[in-house]
């Protein structure tokens, strides 16, 4: 009888499978374990390749990979060179990351538009009604320029779906929370290029839709300008809703 039949019948012992971890993900487990203990913060540079490799008993190879992964995700900044600004520094660019993830997502179908939209419902109510109380004249200003804009004859679709995005950040930045700015930042670039092929598949019938859009823009813009939360929370709502009404959200409406 063997030493493992000693114990116990093979065919009673459990087997569970083997966690596989890469290399560059125990690297990466190292650098978040150093962030959210508050050893590292935004700014602080990290160890050179080859002194973190060794270190964290792994190769350089390893460690590069690890940092690449990390600063796709916005968690660090990695710049060549030899100068001041060189090394691998700790940043804090949620917004970028945050974009690049849900605008993949978004494209690989992983997230339904309609969850998509709910969610930037969710967040934009919250926004309109922050920054109707907590706007600073700054805050108004730049978004009636934006509305200017829009109303710019010589505005087309595309220009207009850029500055439609900007006085809708533009109002999450307003209500003064980062978070859900960034989150805002980040649906709203997801969708652009969605909205803009809607835009283009329209037609002639985008210019009364644009012209409904406007009308829209101006009604949460008063609201802001009033104080007027409850309006501003509404307006958003209602607004976000028609504007995908003519496109392929319409269970939405």
């Amino acid at each position: 009888m063997t030493g493992f039949e000693s114990g116990a019948e093979a065919g009673d012992a459990e087997w569970r499978p083997v966690a596989r971890t890469r290399t560059y993900e125990l690297v990466i487990d190292r650098v978040e374990e150093q962030i959210v203990s508050g050893t590292l913060q935004v700014g602080d540079r990290l160890p050179a390749e080859r002194d973190l490799a060794k270190m964290l008993g792994v190769s350089r190879a390893a460690v590069r990979e690890a940092f690449r992964a990390l600063e796709a995700q916005g968690v660090l900044r990695m710049n060549v060179g030899t100068g001041p600004d060189s090394g691998t520094t700790v940043a804090a660019l949620p917004s970028e990351a945050l974009t690049r993830l849900l605008r993949l997502h978004v494209a690989l179908a992983n997230f339904p538009v309609a969850d998509v939209v709910r969610a930037r419902i969710m967040l934009e109510r919250e926004s309109a009604r922050h920054a109707a109380t907590r706007a600073r004249p700054d805050d108004l200003r730049r978004l009636g320029e934006l509305l200017d804009e829009m109303d710019s004859p010589d505005c087309d679709r595309a220009r207009f779906n850029d500055l439609d995005a900007e006085f809708h950040v533009g109002i999450a930045e307003a209500g003064g929370n980062r978070l859900v700015a960034d989150m805002t930042i980040a649906i709203r670039e997801s969708m652009r290029r969605p909205l803009l092929a809607a835009f283009d598949e329209l037609g002639d019938d985008w210019y009364p839709i644009a012209e409904e859009l406007r009308h829209h823009h101006r009604g949460i813009y008063q609201a802001l300008r009033d104080g007027d939360a409850d309006a501003a929370e509404k307006l958003t709502e209602s607004h976000i809703r028609a504007s995908y009404r003519h496109g392929w959200a319409q269970e939405l409406t």
